[in-house]
């Protein structure tokens, strides 16, 4: 199979009054050509935080990506600011 996207040990945070709030820490999976997949998990587990993260969406302040990489057709996505245009021969 193709791998498409494959996501390594990404964990975000988010600043609060309270101090520091971990909110994804280090998910991984990856996405072949043609695969369809599902985030299951309780409310706030994370899910909708993890997939801003891999499309680097998290306001920042106050959430911010602490570490792991983001791999789309071989590339990092976490590389690149979030106005970066990168050139893909695919889509997923």
């Amino acid at each position: 199979m193709e791998r498409l996207l494959t996501v390594r040990n990404l964990s975000a945070e988010f600043r609060t009054e309270r101090g520091i709030v971990r909110a994804v820490n280090n998910v991984s999976y990856h996405v072949d050509k043609g695969e369809i997949i599902g985030l299951v998990g309780e409310s706030g587990c994370g899910k909708s935080v993890s997939q801003l993260s891999v499309m680097q969406l998290i306001p920042n302040p106050p959430g911010r990506i602490v570490s792991g990489s983001v791999e789309f057709e071989g590339a990092d996505l976490l590389k690149y600011g979030r106005e970066s245009k990168l050139n893909t021969t695919q889509q997923l």
